[in-house]
């Protein structure tokens, strides 16, 4: 009778393991496309950065996990042109803003997520220069894409320069501290 128990135990665990089916897909990283908008009083700039590494998880062709490398090195302004263009690239990659010589890479790794509709709630570890913090943000996934829409806070990440939350009489050259990232992803 125990061996019964054992085996019909047994049984149901793999059958249980059989019908959950977990996928990895590697993010396609030449035509993910992940874009940053930084806000000051006087406007705005963008640009991009490149996903060094990424991968979504799913089971049952449910989102269940998310892990991605960001190649600090690769942050490119692109509404700027010439000398005003390689100076801003500069200053972002000095260490007033992300340190890319100490900090090569940042990461986002997702904690837990929740379906709701069309979308997920997606929370998340997002580390930049050594620091962790969480974010949390909606993502839309489809059978090969996915996109994302995140603000982040740079002050938790001891991005300070210009931030008037910081510095005093800064008037219209202040850095608002949040900036956006709008992603899209294929995979």
């Amino acid at each position: 009778m125990k061996l019964f128990k054992v085996f019909f135990v047994a049984i149901i665990s793999l059958s249980l393991f059989a019908f959950t089916s977990e996928i990895t897909k590697e993010v396609n990283t030449e035509t993910s496309v992940v874009k940053w908008t930084g806000y000051k009083v006087t406007g705005q700039h963008e640009g991009t950065i490149m996903i060094k590494k990424g991968s979504l998880t799913f089971e049952d062709n449910l989102l269940v996990g998310g892990k991605f490398i960001i190649d600090m090195s690769t942050i490119n302004t692109t509404d700027l042109e010439g000398d005003y263009k390689k100076k801003l690239d500069g200053h972002l990659k000095d260490d007033d803003f992300f340190g890319v010589e100490k900090h090569k890479t940042a990461s986002l790794v997702f904690t837990s997520l929740k379906q709701n509709g069309a979308y997920y709630i997606v929370n998340a570890d997002l580390t930049i220069k050594g620091i962790t913090n969480k974010v949390k943000f909606k993502m839309q996934v489809s059978e090969n894409s996915a996109t994302a829409d995140l603000k982040i806070d740079r002050t938790k990440f001891d991005i300070k320069y210009g931030s008037a939350s910081f510095f005093d009489d800064l008037k219209d050259r202040s850095i608002y501290d949040e900036f956006d990232l709008n992603v899209n992803l294929s995979f």
